[in-house]
């Protein structure tokens, strides 16, 4: 896989952070907070973590 194909990968899969957050101001959301607050952990560490790996990327 190429660097290319990488960047763009992740860039989808940031742009799913902000549905994560929406589902977070959901009243109902009940325990599956707790799950969805994991995903954003995850999400920003895989982000920082790609960051560090290629640091001049801007995702």
């Amino acid at each position: 896989m190429d660097l290319q194909t990488i960047k763009e990968r992740i860039a989808v899969v940031q742009s799913k952070r902000d549905y994560l957050l929406s589902l977070l101001e959901q009243p109902n959301l009940g325990t599956l907070r707790i799950d969805v607050n994991q995903a954003l952990e995850e999400l920003d560490e895989l982000i920082d973590e790609f960051r560090r790996t290629v640091p001049e990327t801007e995702v």
